[in-house]
């Protein structure tokens, strides 16, 4: 999730509240986000997965 902060825009973690970074703009916040949700989504698909 993104929040509206002094410094600018923070990704949040909803269910920690874990601090993923601050950005200077929503777009860059946006981006992280991206990143961040493909990375965890990745990670939960391998999880099943034999090499």
């Amino acid at each position: 999730m993104i929040k509206k902060v002094k410094e600018g825009y923070r990704v949040v973690s909803e269910r920690s509240g874990r601090n993923m970074g601050t950005y200077k703009t929503k777009e860059e916040a946006k981006e992280r986000l991206r990143q961040v949700e493909f990375f965890k989504h990745k990670a939960a698909g391998a999880k099943g997965k034999k090499s």
